[in-house]
């Protein structure tokens, strides 16, 4: 069936168009779309028309284009969330009615960098400790986390046993996180992540670096945590001023 033509743009009606194919299956996740000749053929537009639809729904993470092979339906992420609530990680995954896990890799003790001392306000000397997990769900891993916390704070080293350093620190140390300072940051493929992670070559990640507080407003733990975007996105709720 062609673009019935309205007053709106012909790539506007085939981005509608096409949103509404792969909502009601007819293209499904991850896979391939016909070719630009077949497809614009269907539609009844021209291959100009057609690619820029493509363009802006790629632009929208919607499709994929894999360079030689072909275009294909994007996988919607699985999990969501507002960056302005200060969810765990284990909460986004138990909120998708999946089972949140952790595969431990190490912890450590470092001496601070200079950039350590400067987040934490504290000695140069004083050391850091330093904890690498990669968290699953259903046993599939979607996020890799760095976390660093002064060995004042934390008594004794990070254990696999130990799930949350939430309720670590709140439990065994009565430090509370109250709040956090973020900032997210898009990356292209990481040499040592993606792989971990099982990512695409093609496949981006979601940075979500934060310092996190607690009820002295006392900088307790920053973390570097590695979302794959195909699993994860974040919304912020804005308000006018």
């Amino acid at each position: 069936m062609t673009i019935k033509t309205d007053n709106r743009h012909l790539y506007l009606q085939v981005i509608d168009r096409l949103k509404k194919d792969i909502d009601a299956g007819v293209y499904k996740e991850k896979e391939k779309l016909p070719s630009e000749f077949d497809l614009s053929k269907q539609l009844g537009v021209s291959r100009a028309t057609l690619r820029e639809a493509l363009r802006i729904l790629e632009e929208e993470s919607v499709i994929i284009r894999r360079h030689g092979v072909g275009t294909f339906v994007n996988a919607k992420p699985l999990f969501t969330s507002g960056i302005e609530q200060l969810n765990s990680v284990s909460n986004m995954i138990k909120q998708a009615g999946m089972e949140p896990g952790t595969i431990f890799l190490s912890s450590t003790t470092q001496e601070a960098t200079e950039d350590d001392a400067k987040r934490f306000q504290s000695e140069e000397e004083e050391n850091i400790l330093l904890v690498e997990r990669v968290r699953t769900a259903n046993g599939e891993p979607v996020v890799y986390c760095v976390d660093k916390i002064p060995e004042g704070i934390l008594s004794r080293n990070f254990t696999h046993e130990d799930n949350s350093i939430f309720s670590v620190l709140e439990n065994r140390e009565n430090r509370r996180i109250t709040h956090a300072v973020a900032q997210i940051e898009p990356m292209g493929y990481h040499d040592k992540i993606s792989p971990i992670l099982n990512c695409e070559p093609e496949t981006a990640l979601l940075v979500l670096k934060q310092m996190h507080f607690d009820e002295n407003d006392e900088p307790i733990l920053y973390s570097v945590n590695y979302f794959r975007s195909d699993k994860f996105s974040f919304h912020v709720l804005r308000k006018r001023v």
